[in-house]
Parts: C-alpha cells; sequence; structure tokens
C-alpha cells in the first residue's frame, strides 16, 4: 500500500452558532460570545501533538467548517493558518477553504478571510426564499444571501461554493426551481445542491414540518439536473456540482478513501499508519471539554478498521463519485486483493447496480437510486 501520491486533508472544525437550525444534526452549539482566542490555542495545542500523524506529507486542502466558521474573525483565522503553517508541510496549490453564512457581519470579513489565505468559500445559502429561510430558522434573509456573493466576488474569491437545499417545508417545484435558477445567475463554481432531510435529534424530527411529496421531489430532481447541465455545472458527486477543475479537492479526498487529519470539538479524522492499518479517530465533542484539554488529550475515540470493514467502508464512499474510481485504487488504498470483493462486483454488474467497465469501480444510474443498498453488500453480513 502507498500513500505517497495521495492527497492529505486537514479538517478544523469550528462549533459555534449563532442560532441552531432545526435540521441540522451537526456538532454545532449556539453561543452568543465565541471564545476564539481560546479556542485557536487549543487547536494550535491540539495540532503540535498530532502534527507527527503527517509524518511529513503534504497537506493538499483545508476545510475549516462547523457550526458557523465566519463568526470567527479574520485576525483568528489568519493566526490558526498561520499555526498549521507552521507545523505541517503545505502544498503549493493548496485549496482552504471556510464555510460561512451570509450575514453581513460575516460578509465583512471576506477580504480579512482571503488575505488570511482561505482560496475557497462555502455560503451556506440553503435558499433564497424568506418564508423558507424563515422556516430553516436561518438568521440571514435572501437580499443578505445576494450581498453575500457579491461581497465575496469583490474580496478576491475566485472559487464559490454555494450550499442550497431543496424539499423544503412546503415547497412548490415552481419555488424549488426557483431557488436553483437564482444560484445558477451568480454563476458559482460549484455548487451544492440537496434534498432537506429529517435526521434524528433535531427540532424538526420531533416536530416534523409538511414537506413536498415524492412526486414533487422527483420533478425539482429532473428538471433541476437538466438546468444545472445546461448552465455548464456537471454532476461529479450524489449531491456536489462543479465547472472544469473547480471540484471539492478536499471532499475528494473523503470519497476516494484518502486520508485527513482532525482538529477541533468533535472532528473525525483517518488516517492510514506506515504499516498499512487504517485507524478512525475523533475528538471530544463537547467545546468546554476541547477548550480545557492539555496536548494529548483532544482525542476521545479511536479505532483500527478491521479487514472485513474495509471493502464497504471504501464502497461507502467511492460509490458516491459519479465517475467511480479506478479499480486499483481499492487495493493501493485498502491492502486488499482485489479477490476480496470480485463476486460481489460481479454479481452487483449483473444486476445493472454497477458498470461492467472492467477498469472502474462505478454505480450506475440504477445503482445511484439504491445506493445504500448496494454499499450495504459489500459489509459482511
Amino acid at each position: 500500500m502507498t500513500r505517497d501520491s495521495d492527497d492529505l486533508g486537514l479538517y478544523i472544525h469550528l462549533p459555534w452558532c449563532e442560532k441552531k437550525c432545526p435540521y441540522c444534526d451537526f456538532n454545532s452549539h449556539e453561543r452568543q460570545v465565541i471564545p476564539e482566542e481560546r479556542y485557536v490555542d487549543a487547536l494550535l495545542r491540539d495540532l503540535q501533538h498530532d502534527a507527527g500523524l503527517a509524518e511529513g506529507r503534504e497537506v493538499t486542502s483545508i476545510f475549516i467548517g462547523g457550526g458557523t466558521p465566519s463568526l470567527f474573525s479574520a485576525t483568528a483565522i489568519d493566526r490558526l493558518l498561520q499555526g498549521v503553517d507552521e507545523h505541517l508541510a503545505l502544498a503549493a496549490d493548496i485549496e482552504i477553504t471556510l464555510e460561512s453564512n451570509p450575514g453581513s457581519a460575516e460578509a465583512g470579513r471576506f477580504a480579512g478571510y482571503r488575505a488570511a489565505g482561505v482560496n475557497r468559500l462555502s455560503l451556506g445559502i440553503q435558499s433564497f426564499d424568506d418564508a423558507s429561510l424563515l422556516a430553516l430558522g436561518r438568521v440571514h434573509d435572501s437580499h443578505q444571501a445576494l450581498r453575500a456573493v457579491d461581497a465575496a466576488r469583490s474580496a478576491g474569491f475566485d472559487n464559490i461554493n454555494l450550499d442550497l437545499m431543496h424539499g423544503l417545508p412546503s415547497q412548490t417545484v415552481a419555488s424549488g426551481l426557483a431557488d436553483l435558477r437564482q444560484a445558477l445567475a451568480l454563476a458559482p463554481e460549484h455548487l451544492s445542491w440537496y434534498q432537506l432531510t429529517v435526521e434524528p435529534n433535531t427540532r424538526f424530527y420531533s416536530d416534523p414540518p409538511l414537506l413536498p411529496v415524492e412526486d414533487s421531489l422527483a420533478r425539482i430532481e429532473e428538471e433541476g439536473s437538466a438546468m444545472l447541465a445546461e448552465a455548464g455545472l456537471q454532476r461529479y458527486e450524489v449531491s456536489a456540482y462543479a465547472r472544469d477543475h473547480r471540484t471539492c479537492r478536499h471532499n475528494l479526498t473523503y470519497w476516494r478513501f484518502g486520508d485527513y487529519l482532525a482538529l477541533g470539538a468533535g472532528a473525525h479524522g483517518k488516517m492510514t499508519q506506515p504499516g498499512g492499518d487504517i485507524w478512525r479517530y475523533a475528538k471530544t465533542r463537547q467545546p468546554e471539554a476541547y477548550l480545557a484539554a492539555n496536548a494529548g488529550q483532544h482525542t476521545s475515540q479511536r479505532r483500527r478498521l478491521a479487514e472485513q470493514d474495509l471493502p464497504g467502508e471504501f464502497m461507502l464512499n467511492a460509490l458516491r463519485l459519479d465517475a467511480g474510481v479506478p479499480v486499483e485504487r481499492f487495493s493501493v488504498v485498502t491492502g486488499l486483493s482485489l479477490a476480496t470483493i470480485q463476486a460481489t462486483v460481479e454479481a452487483l454488474v449483473e444486476e445493472g447496480l454497477l458498470s461492467p467497465d472492467a477498469g472502474r469501480l462505478r454505480a450506475t444510474e440504477l445503482g445511484q437510486r439504491f445506493l445504500d443498498s448496494v454499499v450495504g453488500r459489500f459489509f459482511p453480513d
């Protein structure tokens, strides 16, 4: 197994929000005053301990997610990225993404983030319809969403992702497509367009909203996909669309079963050891506990992936990609022989769920529709 040519990502979690959205099941916490200086100190203590995991490999992408990372000042983000640069080797063409809400306070910081080294901005728009934004519990309105994109362009960002949902409470086919049409008019380089799902441990789960019926969802998906293609945004993953050369490098590392370091409360990482063992780990989930931890005490969970689980873990990621992955990648990143999965692959090809292309592992259109079932076939009974 070799890792030398693989991308290595770094995920940094900033866990606070101005307001917890009723559909959100991420590790995010409402707080009016953010202890940003203390938190950056904690992140750098954590990094100082974990930097050795990279073993000199270059970090090719950094993704600062949350929560709402744009609640942090540009000064704090600058100090954080300088600390990362001091402890890790960064690729010359590194992709550095920061998630942001479109509120006016956050938008005013965009130039500072760009100066700090952030070169990709992901804006959590969700909808351009004020009634939908209210139903989703968002703290911005449609005008702020539009102004945020203008502010990002003015700050020098030429790589912007818009995060947009459909299947929203009381949404019609017309309003769902109007949201998408407005997003496309802003000419983003990347679009994350996905259906709202109601997850356990959310307010929507305990008090479900009225959501569109299946026929309406199918029409939004079908007509929206045609609009995206016409606009030059090609789908490359289940819910990700991009113009040429603007795919998200960090997320591709996840989907290709690559390695990534993790910093921040509740952050998850995956690393391949020199001997070939693959480990997943997670950081202390509660922000206050994370803030109080000494170097070496931030990791709360660590487990080696069992050999029998590796095929499923690999396919869980790789089959999300429209193009799949080269068949040889399975052995490169898992250390297992292709014979381990050959019978399952052949059966799924026969059923029309995987592509008959012998050179790639890729779900067919039918397989994408039943992806959970397809992936499940690669896990032990």
